[in-house]
């Protein structure tokens, strides 16, 4: 008899959920305990595990809202016979999704009055997008490389509506061609997240029309992630910069001989930066046995901020992630918060954990309580130091000086300002604090995340209501002197999150009162 997927409760406040993206196809054979689909918050996506090793049958497509428990596809033992789903599949779908779907009698089967979708129900083809233009004429095959042994019967109508903004956008006969790595929609529709089709629309254009320009995605199958999108769009950017940058100025009506204007000069180019691939740097210390420290740094540091609280943790393994565009990690584009929590959440999966002690400062801070809203299973504890994300208010000013500075003459009064007593940073620290950003491409890189972030000076994201949910044991420490973060931040926090304050303390408590945070980190220890 085959296994049941249901959609789980993630949130204790949850009634309903939406699948967001498969990540085995239909037909495939998973193991118990593999990454099977992801659900979607308004905060991040959540893998869900496979409840047992089966072939996958009877998904429901992405974009399906089901109550908690629902049924969303089947597992099938070696040799199994796959008939019609054992129940009915969920029909409540999103009421941005709906208008374009037939009646729910339709879903039944492919014998039923939509074939088109209940055929994408059987193959479980469910990355094509619905309900977001009008249905657009039937496009052509797709062709056999992409569409796979059963991909020339899946759900053509369903395609044809994915890609309906994208032609419309383009105009009548516009070519949609994907880069190298965008995956296909057996219709010709791309698999991509809500996010990367949000930014591409804010940018003014569509994803087809960035896929044509070389957009590749780096997400599961193919899926285009927000973090493709970002990338794609300041490549055309950096390209409409530099045609500007290039052109001739035009002559000056009246007298082509004379030269053009001031006015007419081409701008100077900005500093920018080369974004790169490849996972977040993990640095590894300590010992070999026991559950292991992870620690996520601020904006502006790097994972040897860590170094003076490393020393009441040397009986523990401590992995020090480093953010994207920091340290050694590679400079890559951060679009907004939620895909900062993403890379953080990659980076952390990776080290394949059964259980952690997660710590993080400031930035740092924001990203761990994102992690522990969807891994709370795999954390024993929680410490957050001074963490972003639960109030609009932030120092911009000391943050723009820092990030400006590119000399560690001009470095040291902001890096002085950070914290309550001037002289715990003498010259050598901000020279030394300098020399590990001396490069203009990993200054221009953390700017441009600290503008997606933090733009006008406040904080662009809010993770008040993921405190408030938090399953884990947690404690916040915060100084009252903090002058990048207020404190009272803190208060937000439930009943059963710890609170320490600490008098004299500005935003580096790990550096400015390093003894109590490290007997504070040791409590509790298992």
């Amino acid at each position: 008899m085959p296994v049941e997927v249901i959609l789980p409760k993630v949130d204790m406040d949850m009634e309903k959920g939406k699948v967001g993206v498969w990540l085995a196809a239909p037909g495939d054979f998973v193991e118990a305990g593999a990454p099977l689909f992801e659900i979607e918050t308004d905060k991040a996506a959540m893998e869900v595990e496979a409840p047992a090793s089966g072939h996958l049958h009877h998904c429901a497509p992405a974009g399906t809202e089901a109550p908690i428990g629902a049924p969303v596809a089947w597992l099938y033992a070696e040799g199994e016979a796959v008939g019609d789903p054992p129940a009915a599949l969920p029909s409540a779908l999103s009421p941005a999704l709906s208008p374009a779907l037939p009646h729910e009698g339709a879903i039944a089967g492919p014998s039923g009055g939509a074939p088109g979708l209940a055929s994408g129900l059987a193959s479980g083809d469910g990355d094509a997008e619905l309900g977001l233009a009008a249905p657009a004429p039937a496009p052509a095959p797709a062709p056999a490389a992409l569409s796979g042994s059963a991909g020339a019967s899946r759900r053509p109508a369903e395609a044809a509506v994915a890609i309906g903004a994208d032609a419309a956008a383009h105009g009548p006969g516009a070519a949609l061609h994907p880069g190298p790595a965008a995956a296909v929609c057996a219709g010709g529709g791309l698999r991509a997240t809500p996010r990367a089709r949000a930014l591409a629309k804010a940018g003014g254009t569509t994803l087809g029309a960035l896929a044509a320009q070389g957009m590749t995605g780096s997400g599961p199958r193919g899926r285009i992630q927000g973090q493709d999108a970002a990338r794609a769009l300041q490549a055309r950017d950096a390209a409409a910069a530099a045609a500007l940058r290039d052109a001739p100025p035009p002559p000056v009506q009246g007298d082509d001989q004379s030269p053009a204007p001031a006015a007419f000069a081409p701008p100077p180019a900005p500093a920018g930066f080369d974004a790169q691939p490849g996972p977040l740097n993990i640095m590894r210390s300590g010992a070999e046995e026991g559950t292991p420290f992870v620690l996520i740094h601020g904006l502006a540091a790097d994972g040897h901020g860590w170094a003076p609280l490393l020393p009441y943790l040397e009986d523990r393994p401590v992995y020090r992630i480093e953010l994207p565009c920091h340290g050694r990690s590679p400079r890559r584009r951060v679009a907004d918060f939620a895909a900062l929590a993403g890379m953080l959440r990659e980076a952390f999966d990776a080290l394949k954990l059964d259980r952690a002690h997660l710590v993080g400062h400031s930035l740092g801070g924001a990203a761990a309580l994102a992690l522990a809203d969807v891994r709370a299973r795999r954390l024993s504890q929680l410490t957050l130091i001074a963490p972003a994300g639960l109030g609009p208010q932030f120092g911009g000013e000391i943050l723009r000086g820092i990030l400006r500075a590119g000399e560690a003459a001009s470095l040291a009064p902001w890096l002085r300002a950070l914290v309550a007593d001037p002289a715990l940073i003498p010259d050598g620290y901000a020279a030394a604090a300098m020399a590990a950003r001396r490069a203009p491409e990993l200054r221009a890189a953390q700017r441009a995340m600290a503008g997606a972030l933090f733009p006008d000076d406040a904080q662009a994201f809010d993770l008040t209501q993921a405190l408030r949910r938090l399953e884990v044991p947690a404690r916040i420490l915060w100084g009252r002197a903090d002058p990048v973060l207020p404190w009272s931040h803190a208060l937000k926090a439930p009943g059963g999150v710890g609170l320490h304050l600490f008098d004299g303390v500005g935003h580096m408590p790990q550096l400015e009162a390093t003894r109590e945070i490290g007997l504070l980190l040791r409590r509790g220890l298992c």
